[in-house]
């Protein structure tokens, strides 16, 4: 069975950004996420979801 789950992460930060969506868009494209398999669970795809963010 193929299917898609969403798992949650809590990550707490200290930034010297001066606005915190600075710091969440900077994450977002600077974070490697690893996630591997186990023996009954295959792991097909990963991806950080885009949050979307004020912009200044």
């Amino acid at each position: 069975m193929e299917d898609t789950i969403f798992l949650l992460l809590k990550i707490t930060i200290k930034t010297t950004h001066k606005d915190i969506h600075e710091a969440i868009r900077e994450l977002q494209t600077k974070t490697q996420l690893t996630v591997s398999s186990t023996k009954k669970v295959k792991v097909l795809k990963t991806e950080i979801m885009q949050l979307k963010t004020k912009t200044l």
